[in-house]
């Protein structure tokens, strides 16, 4: 595949996860991310496990370079503002005003590169009252709404991957990109503020459209009820995830891979609005069933009945699936660290052809003694 970014560099004085998510982006479309980092210690998700490379880390920090860099020592903050003078793009996810005490605040940077892009990434915003709160995944997801769709009904407790994080760095990054575009037609900067709680509000826009339309405040089995989704354990212990929607033909798919066709004429379940009214109902009676067979054979049965569904994979599994070997989502690169670096590739498909080489992430300062000879070259040129 072609990388689209091939001509842009980006500095990354990024950490945990939404600077460096942003800056994964671009570096996977093609553009030489170089990842700045404490000396020592580098980006804090390193140590997460223990040592300097945790699989925190390596999710975030793909097909980037590394070099270590003090700013508080003034030859190491020359060499960033070096750097910065050759970059097209700058992120940064710190609280508001840690930038400026690094030396690398908008202000400081654009002195040095008129025309640069500037991120700044924050968990609040820049102004109003929370700007100075400490923001981590879970507060972003409760702030915006997000984390009581998520939570169980009973039992409350905190679930799932780090939703708000990777969300914001994808936002960033398409906002980047449009200021890229912008830049090459105008030739003018731009400074991109976003923080975790606008992207997360973005992102669970169909929350808020429910409420301000319908007053209908939306929990955990809203979109499932609606939508006709259901998750049922199988005979052998796994799972499987049908989705039917709207369409009749589904239901009626389902009636017959699942030998239920007497479901019909039941008026608890005849018609769609009465299907969302006793969907307890309903998973009460399919869930003995479904522990009748194998989930590889409820796959077959719904596949032969066009039924919208699919094993409902761990990370183990769902890369050995046919479909993801076929698109090549697994792939794999030497690391000096783990031997094999494996990883799921970028989703893009430009001219029909994905991208499946893939750099691991740097160890810390791996690439220092070879950006610091960049830079040195071009002085002296």
């Amino acid at each position: 595949m072609v990388k689209i970014l091939k001509d842009i560099r980006v500095v990354e004085l990024g950490t945990y996860i939404t600077g460096p998510a942003a800056g994964m982006h671009l570096a996977d479309l093609g553009a030489d991310v170089i990842k700045v980092e404490r000396p020592g210690t580098g980006d804090p998700f390193r140590a997460f496990k223990g040592g300097l490379y945790s699989p925190h880390y390596q999710t975030y920090n793909r097909n980037k370079r590394s070099i270590a860099l003090d700013t508080k020592d003034p030859a190491d903050l020359s060499v960033l503002h070096d750097l910065v003078s050759t970059a097209d793009v700058f992120i940064q996810n710190f609280r508001p005003g840690v930038a400026e005490k690094l030396g690398a605040g908008e202000d400081q940077l654009r002195k040095i590169r008129p025309d640069l892009i500037y991120c700044a990434i924050s968990g609040f915003g820049q102004s109003g009252p929370s700007r100075d709160r400490p923001a981590y995944d879970t507060v972003a997801q409760a702030a915006s709404g997000y984390l009581r769709l998520l939570t169980p009904p009973t039992n409350p407790r905190v679930i799932g991957p780090a939703i708000a994080d990777a969300v914001t760095g994808q936002y960033a990054a398409m906002g980047l990109l449009a200021a890229l575009l912008e830049r090459s037609k105008t030739g003018e900067g731009r400074r991109l503020d976003i923080s975790m709680l606008e992207a997360m509000c973005h992102f669970n826009l169909d929350s808020f459209t429910h409420f301000y339309s319908v007053n209908e405040v939306m929990g955990p089995l809203s979109r499932p009820v609606v939508s006709q989704s259901y998750t049922f354990e199988c005979g052998d212990g796994t799972w499987i995830a049908i989705h039917m929607s709207s369409p009749d033909k589904f239901w009626e798919g389902f009636l017959a891979a699942t030998g239920q066709e007497q479901l019909k004429d039941d008026p608890r379940f005849a018609e769609r609005l009465e299907r969302i009214k006793h969907q307890e109902g309903l998973i009460e009676h399919f869930t003995p069933i479904f522990k009748t067979r194998t989930r590889d054979a409820w796959c077959a049965l719904l596949l032969a009945n066009e039924v919208p569904h699919a094993p409902a994979y761990d990370s183990n599994e769902a890369l050995e699936d046919p479909q993801a070997q076929h698109l090549n989502l697994k792939v794999e690169a030497p690391s000096s660290e783990r031997g094999t670096f494996t990883t799921v590739r970028a989703p893009y498909n430009f001219d029909g052809s994905p991208e499946l080489n893939v750099l691991p992430p740097p160890v810390l300062d791996e690439h220092g003694e070879e950006i610091r000879a960049e830079i040195a070259k071009r002085k002296a040129s």
